[in-house]
């Protein structure tokens, strides 16, 4: 660890009455599978009680029309983020009649890839793009891979914390630059160590045989149903699941913003042989959007994205380029089976703390080297995270991961006394505390305690994931109703998203084919 990142903590530290670093805008996105009451995958549309899934602000879809996703908005506090999403989640609840909401990232008792079902956003031109989009990613890659679900953790630095920062790093550049240049440092940084969030907050150590199918996995048995790996903490994010082999040769830059855009850009413009195998438009039917590395930004899989609200048509990467970064998005945390919504507070707050930690450490640019370590680093976290003989590679050598870990809770814990001290309570510096005792305790991480269960009930990963499905549509049930005015905010959002998903139905004036190519150009694409 260098020594600016304890001087740039002292700093923040002796101005930390005003609050420097409280109130971060924080939201979460979290993804759910429907499901039948049986665990099979539902195969009933989106529910038109929820709202549209091209227009809500609150309830989409992602890949399958099965997979709910829950969008909250940024708030100042964790408990306003936690409220949403429990509400969100009862709201559903009284709409979705039998079905169960999934309660891990891995799916099971999916056969074949035509049994997940795509997602459908109507008849307009830009929700015909979202739907070919996801039918171009399950001829790359298969739609088993995308029907696992994840948690997305979104988070921007206050402003008090920007203007302070600012002055005190003495830069030369205009805000919007400084903000550009420092939020791609974090965005380094958490690929440098976001291993740690896969050690603490993984929770898929196990797969049913059935999502693997006849796929060769170098896995255990855990039953006749079930692989696991007995140190693994996140399969989600290993080489089963997110980690995508197909985009390996994809080097995009994090070295800065202006970097990362144009090797976005080229990726999406520039043809990949054995996607231009597949076809794009073949007997008058879209396969996909186009042949190129990547049909969309969104297509590049990544821990992490530095990411800007897009105005209405806006590409992400334009939304880049005309304000910068506003606030980044996590992408490696898993749905957690032992809590209700997936997540809770504590991990929130960790996140926060951590996350400004990255970006007050030191991130030089990653040389070849680095870049291998740290793509190992992950990768194995997420396998064998927890085996005691385990080595993270640092600078060329091996070192033990709690001996690293200890070394960043220290600064991690630092930050989180200047959140608190800013708020007035010591929750911040709990929920690092709670964190740090599993550096020392792995069999009380997530990943070890769904695998106890397991053994502890003689069940397998489904059985049990049913059983903690059932129990959370419970929690749901049992809870308080939903105060009147909210209420009526969540189901005046329904019935608002259907009549906007019209609009944009009746106000389209190209043809799909139009529409495409038009994108593509406004992207600098060529034909």
């Amino acid at each position: 660890m260098s020594q600016l990142v304890k001087k740039r903590i002292k700093t923040l530290a002796r101005d930390g009455s005003s609050g420097v670093l409280s109130h971060g805008r924080k939201g979460v996105e979290k993804e759910s599978l429907r499901v039948f009451s049986d665990g099979r995958l539902a195969d009933t549309p989106h529910p038109e009680s929820l709202g549209s899934a091209l227009t809500s602000p609150f309830i989409t879809t992602d890949f399958s029309e099965a997979l709910l996703e829950f969008v909250s908005p940024a708030y100042g506090t964790t408990w306003e983020t936690m409220r949403f999403l429990c509400e969100i989640h009862q709201f559903t609840y009284d709409r979705i009649g039998d079905e169960l909401l999934w309660v891990t990232s891995m799916p099971c008792l999916i056969g074949n890839d035509k049994d997940i079902p795509l997602a459908h956003y109507g008849s307009s031109n830009v929700g015909a793009m979202k739907t070919i989009y996801r039918n171009g990613l399950s001829h790359r890659y298969g739609r088993k891979m995308q029907a696992i679900a994840g948690v997305h953790f979104n988070y921007s630095l206050p402003e008090a914390f920007w203007d302070e920062y600012h002055q005190f790093e003495r830069s030369a550049l205009e805000m919007d630059d400084f903000r550009a240049q420092e939020y791609m440092g974090m965005v380094r940084n958490f690929r440098r160590f976001g291993w740690l969030v896969l050690y603490l907050f993984g929770a898929s150590p196990a797969v049913c045989k059935s999502f693997a199918g006849d796929q060769s996995v170098d896995m255990k048995d855990f039953d006749e149903d079930t692989y696991y790996e007995p140190h693994g903490t996140s399969l989600r994010m290993s080489d089963l699941g997110y980690s995508n082999n197909t985009q390996a040769h994809l080097r995009i830059s994090l070295d800065s913003l202006n970097e990362y855009i144009n090797d976005l850009t080229f990726a999406i413009c520039t043809p990949e042989p054995k996607f231009e195998k597949i076809g794009v438009k073949v007997g008058g039917t879209y396969r996909q959007l186009s042949a190129s590395q990547l049909q969309i930004e969104n297509e590049y899989y990544s821990p992490i994205r530095p990411k800007r609200v897009a105005r209405s048509g806006e590409r992400p990467t334009a939304a880049l380029r005309r304000g910068g970064v506003e606030y980044v998005e996590v992408r490696s945390l898993d749905v957690n089976i032992l809590d209700p919504v997936g997540i809770n507070q504590n991990a929130m707050r960790f996140m926060e703390a951590f996350l400004i930690y990255c970006l007050l450490e030191d991130s030089p640019p990653f040389n070849e080297e680095e870049w291998s370590a740290l793509t190992r680093n992950h990768s194995q976290t997420a396998r064998s995270g927890r085996d005691p003989d385990f080595r993270l590679i640092r600078e060329g050598r091996e070192i033990a991961l709690s001996e690293w870990a200890q070394e960043i809770l220290e600064n991690v814990r630092a930050i989180a006394e200047i959140i608190d001290r800013g708020e007035g309570k010591d929750d911040y510096t709990q929920a690092i505390n709670a964190q740090a005792a599993l550096i020392d305790e792995p069999d009380s991480t997530p990943s070890a305690r769904i695998l106890e269960e397991m053994r502890q009930v003689g069940a397998g990963f489904f059985d049990v994931a049913m059983d903690a499905a059932s129990r959370h549509r419970d929690y749901f049930n049992a809870l308080a109703d939903i105060e009147e005015g909210r209420l009526r905010m969540y189901a005046d959002e329904a019935v608002w998203s259907i009549a906007r998903q019209r609009d944009i139905e009746q106000s389209d004036q190209f043809s799909f084919d139009d529409y495409l190519k038009r994108y593509y150009s406004e992207q600098g694409c060529c034909d």
